[in-house]
């Protein structure tokens, strides 16, 4: 790890005696910590209108933050029990990398996956861009294939569009 790299692993507190704003990595645990309550209005509160989104695995690319929270919502209904559990925070300059894991059992048809109350862990990676205390761009990263597994999706040429 370089000097302007920081890392929170969970468990850990960083404090600051002389920053005025909470830092990229608070911004970032707020948005995370938002999601983990299924709170997707708290979530996007600190996302800029005109954000960057990229959702890999959905071949999502959009500018503005609708596309996510669409993601999310989607996210949200499909899994009421979800379960977000933040793993290693790494900071470097503006730019915040989290490891998360997303837990939850689904109710409802997810990323053309149809519902077969399945429950789904899946480790994922997100990059956000951070300008003050404000993301302003999103990437999110994980296996659509171990998703498609642990939902039990058997064909992959005839995948249900929800």
């Amino acid at each position: 790890m370089t000097s302007s790299q920081t890392e929170t692993v969970p468990g850990s507190t960083q404090a600051s005696s002389t920053t005025k704003t909470p830092g990229p990595a608070a911004t970032v645990q707020a948005f995370l910590d938002a999601l983990g309550r299924r709170d997707v209005t708290a979530a996007l509160a600190v996302v800029d209108p005109r954000a960057v989104v990229t959702i890999h695995p959905l071949e999502v690319v959009a500018a503005g933050r609708d596309a996510l929270r669409a993601m999310l919502d989607d996210l949200v209904r499909a899994f009421p029990d979800l379960l977000v559990t933040s793993g290693r925070i790494i900071t470097t300059g503006d730019v915040v990398t989290a490891l998360i894991k997303v837990e939850g059992t689904q109710a409802a048809d997810y990323a053309g996956a149809i519902n077969q109350e399945k429950h789904l862990d899946i480790d994922q990676a997100w990059r956000f861009a951070v300008t003050g205390d404000v993301i302003t761009g999103v990437a999110a990263y994980w296996c659509q294939q171990q998703l498609y597994r642990r939902l039990a999706v058997k064909r992959f040429d005839a995948i249900a569009i929800a």
